[in-house]
């Protein structure tokens, strides 16, 4: 079943609490720090509802089953996906996929180009984790393997592509794997010349 996607404000009191307690629930096993509490997962949704920032909802039966947020940076060329959260209960169901391409297509029309995100290996899923990565660190980015599920590989389908790690950023051998993906168009010269 194909979610409709909505674009969350701050008046979507029900939908902000269902999103909030979806990311108790998904980060769960992958990330056990985050999000541990229905008043932190609240938080971290109220953050996404201002500035520029955004958030969109997936939703199947009147219920929220998934969302992700944006922020953007570097003058709205670049828009960080932050966070991607599918409950539990509708994880394998193209969920993901679908909110990924709705964002996407947000980006876009807000004028980004570029897509990044962080993907943390706190609970040693990848062989990034718990190795020292600065010895021959772009051959192990090269040669990651995922033992665990670890999401990089969903943002690999999607056309993610690893760009670098943040070594140790969660603890001494817990990595942040960094990804992008340019989805804006190269402007062409009649474009270029307008803008300047």
């Amino acid at each position: 079943m194909k979610p409709d996607i909505v674009m969350v404000t701050p008046e979507n009191h029900d939908l902000i609490e269902q999103m909030a307690d979806i990311l108790t629930k998904a980060f769960h096993i992958m990330s056990p720090t985050s999000w541990t509490t229905l008043e932190e997962g609240l938080e971290e949704i109220r953050e996404l509802l201002k500035d520029d920032n955004f958030v969109m909802a997936a939703i199947i039966d009147e219920r929220a089953v998934g969302l992700i947020g944006g922020i953007p940076e570097y003058n709205g060329h670049v828009y960080e996906l932050h966070p991607l959260a599918v409950h539990p209960d509708w994880q394998n169901n193209g969920i993901g996929q679908v909110l990924v391409s709705a964002f996407e297509e947000e980006v876009i029309k807000r004028g980004a180009i570029t897509v990044i995100l962080g993907s943390d290996d706190v609970a040693d899923m990848t062989s990034l984790s718990d190795v020292d990565v600065y010895k021959d660190m772009w051959d192990k980015v090269a040669n990651i393997r995922n033992f665990k599920g670890h999401p990089y590989e969903f943002y690999q389908k999607q056309g993610y592509q690893i760009v670098g790690i943040i070594p140790d950023a969660n603890g001494y051998g817990k990595p942040d794997i960094l990804m992008a993906k340019r989805v804006g168009k190269k402007p062409s010269s009649a474009e270029k010349q307008a803008s300047d």
